[in-house]
């Protein structure tokens, strides 16, 4: 039951594009895709399934790209509805979770760090997010910006997020075999 985790640097580095990118490229595992956020998208309750696959929503762009389900968890800074997650997901075994926070209350089978580009903010929940990281994912012609990468954490450039490169494949699925 691999539990994987994607998080970024800032907002709009690309964790979506990476999300799809992984569920489209092993859809054997038939994932249950989770964004956590803590900005309100319009939902009422903290934890809302998506039922429409399109390019609308992050969650609906998860369905778009493959994924069997596709969850909005909702929840501020210091409030993960973990338990209320775990009973909607139900029996799902392979989840694959978009958010950095959530490294606080699991530990998953593999983490993967974007980090974007010149410019952007940083979020304070990134950092916390690094200490856990397996891999760290920048555009082609990007830079860490001055992070320290843990060792022996690996770094893959791609030139589109969505796209997983033969070499990150290979990678993902012997980690996911372990």
């Amino acid at each position: 039951m691999p539990i994987v985790v994607v998080g970024g640097s800032g907002r709009n580095v690309g964790k979506t594009s990476l999300v799809c990118g992984l569920i489209a490229a092993l859809p054997e595992f038939r994932w249950t895709a989770v964004k956590i956020t803590s900005h309100a998208h319009g939902e009422r309750k903290p934890v809302w399934e998506e039922i429409t696959p399109g390019s609308k929503t992050d969650t609906g762009r998860y369905l778009a790209a493959g994924a069997r389900r596709a969850f909005l968890v909702t929840a501020h800074e210091d409030d993960l509805p973990i338990a209320k997650t775990w009973a909607a997901l139900g029996s799902d075994t392979n989840v694959i979770f978009e958010s950095n926070r959530i490294v606080r209350a699991l530990r998953p089978d593999l983490c993967i760090g974007v980090i974007g580009g010149t410019g952007t903010e940083m979020k304070s929940s990134f950092e916390p997010f690094c200490r856990c990281a397996d891999a760290f994912v920048i555009p082609v012609d990007g830079d860490v910006g001055g992070l320290q990468l843990p060792s022996p954490a690996k770094l893959f450039r791609l030139p589109n997020f969505d796209r997983v490169s033969p070499e990150m494949l290979d990678w993902l699925r012997v980690r996911l075999a372990q």
